[in-house]
């Protein structure tokens, strides 16, 4: 009996537990269903996080090319798993990784013009290198002329009278893809002020399936003494020059992207491509004010972080029709590295890619912007950013064309391809750019915050809906 009155008590209790969970299910499901209308909500904590970890001193600057920038990566793979994404098609995990070569010279330089040797640290400092060695014909070009200067390939340039333009320093600088194979100006006192901050030659990092004999490499930048540079005023144009450069053997070293990817339901509609750059500039060989590490909070953690919440955000709602990419490229600091080889070994043919969205600097309002909206770059090249702004992005033309910043991000790699491709930044050129303080107390996070959500929505557009970007006329990046 007893056994009999307890059966009919444990069965009344069990349809009662199935009725107290029916109700709550109902309850459950009316509440998802409201936040599903309300729409995904990037949590400020959560971008606080990840700016936390990615531009705190313990990964030193995340250097290109460096343990710091695989570090950078494998957390940024760490979350997209946890988010739920899988490898690339054709990749067998998450990062994606590239041989770079990686020259060191010995600081023993010597140029040789019309016979007459000049030797480095008495007449003669190399600051920028291809890492190899140089000749070609001397030609002179005034300050004046020099940014629109054009010089044949290979040529040896020596600018005159810098004085008068501000620093030579700037000025050979901005000489570096002229066609030039050498650029030369005479020391002054912004030269010595950069010297002291920066006492050896700065040496590009390049891919190593690159040709290995600096081709298509930036000029090689040095100063001279005033009596060098007062004996190559006195020779003729066209007067051989070689400067001879001494390699060192290095270690063989890599960088790092982080690749993500969010199948969508239908193969033939294409994929999306969301990108940032997770490395930064390391340490300072000199300090600032006791401080030496390029934290990056800003440049460009802020863009890692927008690439890791959309990926958050996306794959936690219904499946898409479009399959997305989320990329955190490395090396961009070294010259767009990372980028540069997702491009030729892209998971998807390049003719697959939709459209390539770039995050760069988002931690930071522009002045020149209305509150709350982004920069985005090459704005009048296609339709992409018009059709993002009409579906909710905080969006707009980039103010500053004059500089060029659609050229000078990772989304150009792409660009070049034929993928329409844009960047979405803050503040064009931040007080904090390429500085030590780019740290987490000089990011504004609510804008940040507000950013990345009003890009949630229009996403999720683009990938569930039928509309290709395309480039206007005249829009798309010739080589």
């Amino acid at each position: 009996m007893l056994k009999c009155l307890d059966f009919r008590w444990s069965d009344r209790r069990d349809r009662l537990a199935v009725l107290w969970l029916g109700i709550a299910a109902v309850v459950l499901g009316v509440a998802g269903e409201a936040r599903a209308q309300q729409g995904w909500v990037v949590k400020p904590e959560w971008v606080r996080a990840h700016e936390e970890f990615l531009a705190s001193d313990a990964l030193a600057g995340r250097g290109s090319a460096t343990r710091d920038e695989q570090i950078a990566a494998e957390y940024v793979a760490s979350e997209f798993v946890a988010y739920g994404l899988k490898a690339a098609p054709g990749m067998n995990g998450m990062i994606q990784s590239a041989e770079i070569v990686a020259v060191e010279l010995d600081g023993k330089a010597g140029l040789n013009a019309g016979g007459v040797t000049f030797d480095e640290g008495q007449d003669l400092r190399v600051l920028f290198a291809s890492g190899v060695s140089t000749s070609g014909p001397l030609v002179r070009v005034a300050a004046a002329d020099a940014k629109q200067a054009k010089v044949a390939k290979g040529s040896v340039v020596l600018v005159t009278d810098a004085s008068s333009q501000g620093s030579g320093l700037t000025l050979a600088y901005q000489m570096r893809r002229s066609g030039a194979g050498l650029v030369l100006f005479e020391e002054d006192d912004a030269l010595r002020s950069y010297l002291a901050k920066n006492p050896k030659p700065r040496v590009p990092l390049r891919l190593k399936e690159e040709a290995g004999d600096g081709a298509g490499l930036p000029a090689t930048v040095a100063s001279l003494s005033s009596a060098a540079f007062a004996k190559l005023s006195g020779m003729k144009d066209g007067a051989a020059v070689t400067l001879t450069v001494h390699p060192l053997p290095t270690k063989p070293r890599k960088t790092f992207n982080a690749v993500g990817y969010l199948e969508g339901t239908d193969a033939a509609a294409g994929t999306i491509l969301l990108t940032a750059h997770l490395d930064h500039l390391g340490v300072a060989a000199t300090p600032v004010n006791g401080d030496s590490i390029y934290n990056g909070a800003n440049d460009d953690a802020a863009g890692t972080t927008a690439v890791m919440e959309l990926a958050h955000a996306l794959a936690a709602g219904v499946p898409l029709r479009r399959s997305v990419l989320f990329v955190c490229y490395g090396s961009e600091e070294a010259g767009e590295l990372g980028s540069e080889y997702f491009g030729r070994h892209t998971p998807v043919p390049l003719s697959q890619l939709v459209a390539n969205l770039e995050f760069e600097m988002i931690g930071a309002q522009d002045p020149k912007m209305p509150k709350g909206v982004l920069l985005f770059t090459g704005w009048e090249r296609s339709n992409l950013g018009p059709a993002l702004r009409e579906h909710g992005a905080l969006v707009g033309p980039d103010p500053y064309p004059e500089q060029k910043f659609f050229e000078r991000s990772d989304n150009y790699q792409l660009a070049l391809q034929g993928v329409v491709a844009h960047t979405a930044a803050g503040w064009g050129t931040v007080p904090t750019y390429h500085q030590v303080n780019d740290d987490l107390a000089h990011i504004d996070l609510g804008f940040m915050t507000g950013a990345i959500q009003s890009l949630v929505e229009p996403v999720r557009w683009l990938a569930t809906s039928d509309f290709k970007p395309s480039w206007n006329p005249g829009g798309q990046p010739k080589r």
